[in-house]
């Protein structure tokens, strides 16, 4: 079920985005376990336009935030104001199925870390009540990793609440000219229909943590969390919810390739953009000129891989 909902979603989005399948894959993978995204990139390969097709293409309401280092927390949540002798909520843009945080890092500490309880906890707390999230809610969240003058670089309890990082990088030569072809006249994203609901991402978020996970599957998955905690060079290994992130995120990938049960490269795939921007590196490391994805793909390498019996 979730294979063809996928396929039709993909081939929906991929309109609008050309030749990020695998991107576009961990993007909706991330939806699926629950979780939201990083999006790391320099200005100009298809952040926003992979966000507002995403959008589009689930049906959800979208909203945009330019984060500014003026931007405060109300901006983002909403407000109580007096009305008719009585105090009324305007809820913020956080209210919606889709919102992209985009520059999340030239936003204040005060005003990214209002993002924590909405990301975590599906709800906002203002002057003591509780207002509830859409469901589903996911945040994708952008930051140029080039131009770092005037931002504030988000903290490590802000980077473990994102399942995972993504990179989308620049288009192949081909897929660049078919692009041109496509934008030539109009955008592709004008066009966009809804092939999906909330309710169907719902239960395909349900069939998600059904997906299976057999034993030895689980200690392959604890010991690559476990030995970025011990790898030389690591000051700051991955979390329990990490552990957790990695797993719900394999579970998406076995999903949408049409199964109910977990292998091993499913993990393995899974490790990269969902432990890579939580691992901290000393400083005799980046150096050296160490990355977390090359400490990353030595564990992975190194870990053995479980056989079937």
């Amino acid at each position: 079920m979730i294979r063809n909902w996928y396929q039709k979603l993909c081939a929906n989005i991929e309109q609008a985005v050309v030749g990020k399948h695998e991107e576009v894959k961990a993007v909706v993978a991330t939806l699926l376990s629950g979780g939201h995204v990083l999006l790391e990139d320099v200005p100009g390969t298809g952040k926003t336009t992979l966000a507002r097709a995403l959008a589009k293409s689930l049906g959800l309401e979208f909203r945009r935030v330019q984060f500014t280092p003026d931007l405060l927390p109300s901006d983002l949540t909403g407000v109580y104001i007096y009305l008719n002798g009585a105090f009324e909520f305007r809820p913020g843009p956080l209210f919606a199925g889709l919102l992209l945080a985009d520059e999340l890092n030239r936003a204040t500490p005060k005003t990214q870390s209002a993002l924590l309880e909405a990301m975590q906890e599906g709800q906002v707390t203002l002057e003591g009540q509780t207002h509830p999230l859409p469901r589903p809610f996911l945040v994708i969240a952008t930051q140029n990793p080039i131009e770092q003058e005037g931002t504030y670089r988000l903290p490590e309890a802000q980077l473990d609440r994102f399942t995972a990082r993504i990179k989308l990088g620049y288009p192949a030569e081909e897929d660049e000219r078919v692009m041109l072809r496509r934008m030539r006249q109009k955008s592709p994203l004008e066009e966009l229909e809804p092939v999906t609901d909330a309710a169907e991402v719902l239960q395909a978020q349900r069939l998600v943590r059904q997906v299976r996970v057999d034993a030895t599957l689980e200690d392959y998955l604890l010991a690559i969390v476990a030995a970025t905690r011990q790898a030389e060079g690591v000051v700051l290994g991955a979390s329990p919810r990490a552990a957790l992130a990695l797993e719900r995120f394999a579970q998406a990938l076995a999903a949408l390739e049409g199964r109910d049960y977990l292998i091993p490269d499913d993990i393995k795939t899974a490790a990269l953009p969902v432990l890579a921007h939580r691992l901290i590196l000393s400083y005799e490391a980046r150096l050296e000129g160490q990355s977390a994805e090359g400490v990353l793909a030595n564990i992975v390498q190194r870990i053995p891989v479980p056989v079937e019996s």
